[in-house]
């Protein structure tokens, strides 16, 4: 597999079983209908170059002629993947500019996605890559596809940036993020990915956020209060500026250094506060908790409430779903009476001050530390 003129592959697809059932096998004519049913989903299509619209013959061209094409060549080696007799996606290997280097790629049909097919077709594939000559094998996917990277990171790529504009898609060059699978890594994840769990607290609820958020995260941070006390936030505040913080809350717990919560109102899911255990993972000080609120939320226990849960998750050991953490920090400027009040009501005690980088017009600031350590925790 180190070039198409010294090839150490087969040159037709050779059956590999996988875990759970998943069977990676030749693609044939009576597969025609499926792929064309995948090309022609809106999600598939979205993070895919297959073409829009996609007809019946961009699908028999892929299946009889694209297919077998790549296997005759050795550069482009596609396996057809079976569960229960039914196509369910597929997944191919590519070979790049570098030798011993492979490009993976693959997709799923809608109603096999959220199953493990695919983490268990890599787990398959991938030695059996190293076992032909293989060296390494890269991953991309653009920028947003969290589906594609939980599915590397499950199968033990190391995610390892981004590259601006890697990737004509229909016209346009596209972020991606890349990583790497070496030979003799392990095919299980190499880094930690935070869950963000949903808990229940009567009328409010500590959820992910989402793209819906978007409007109410520009109203909350264009709020002549909330940009009082933080004014590093970038102004003017657009829906820009509020996809992007929603994607970064997405970016810190697939990193394993941050767990952002929306606190959302239980009956009508309204975002009205931020809450932020961040800092994970980097050692040498406590995890740390930030936190804001949308207008619509202050003087009603929202963000009290969302910071003690937060804090309880983080403090309660593993073995009962917390992160098991030592303690937590939070700090507040010491003008900032409620935010100061939300530390005391959850518990939260005393300790000292920092210094901290403020506007570069004004210089350093003060803020005030507030722990929590876990023998201290307040009851449920």
């Amino acid at each position: 597999m180190t070039t198409p003129s010294a090839r150490a592959t087969p040159d037709r697809p050779p059956e590999l079983l996988a875990a759970g059932g998943v069977l990676l096998r030749a693609y044939r004519p009576d597969d025609v209908d499926a792929v064309l049913a995948t090309a022609t989903d809106e999600t598939f299509a979205r993070w895919t170059t297959v073409p829009v619209p996609s007809r019946r013959a961009d699908a028999e061209r892929f299946v009889l002629e694209v297919v077998p094409a790549g296997w005759a060549s050795g550069d482009v080696l596609t396996w057809a993947l079976e569960v229960d007799g039914a196509h369910a996606g597929n997944v191919g290997l590519r070979t790049t500019a570098t030798p011993g280097v492979l490009s993976v790629g693959f997709g799923l049909d809608a109603g096999h996605r959220g199953r493990g097919v695919l983490s268990a077709a890599l787990r398959t594939l991938l030695p059996w890559a190293a076992e032909h000559g293989c060296e390494a094998v890269r991953w991309s996917a653009h920028v947003g596809n969290w589906a594609s990277r939980r599915v590397a990171w499950a199968t033990g790529f190391r995610v390892e940036g981004t590259v601006r504009r890697a990737e004509a898609q229909r016209g346009q060059l596209r972020d991606c993020w890349t990583g790497t699978w070496c030979a003799g890594d392990p095919t299980t994840p190499a880094t930690t990915w935070l869950d963000v769990p949903r808990v229940d607290l009567g009328d409010v609820v500590l959820r992910p956020w989402a793209d819906e958020d978007v409007p109410r995260v520009v109203e909350a941070c264009t709020d002549p209060l909330t940009r009082q006390w933080l004014p590093h936030l970038p102004d003017p505040y657009e829906p820009e500026q509020a996809a992007g913080f929603v994607e970064s809350t997405r970016l810190g717990a697939a990193e394993g250094h941050a767990v952002g919560w929306c606190a959302a109102d239980a009956r009508t899911d309204l975002a009205l506060a931020s809450v932020t255990l961040f800092g994970l993972g980097q050692g040498g000080r406590p995890a740390e908790l930030g936190y804001w609120a949308h207008p619509d939320a202050r003087g009603r226990g929202v963000v009290t409430s969302g910071v003690r849960a937060a804090a309880r998750h983080a403090l309660l050991p593993a073995d009962v779903g917390g992160l098991g953490l030592p303690a937590v920090l939070l700090r507040a400027e010491p003008g900032n009476a409620p935010s100061r009040a939300v530390a005391q009501r959850a518990g939260f005690a005393s300790a000292g001050w920092d210094l901290a980088p403020g506007l570069p017009e004004q210089g350093p600031t003060t803020l005030d530390r507030f722990v929590l350590r876990a023998q201290d925790l307040p009851p449920a």
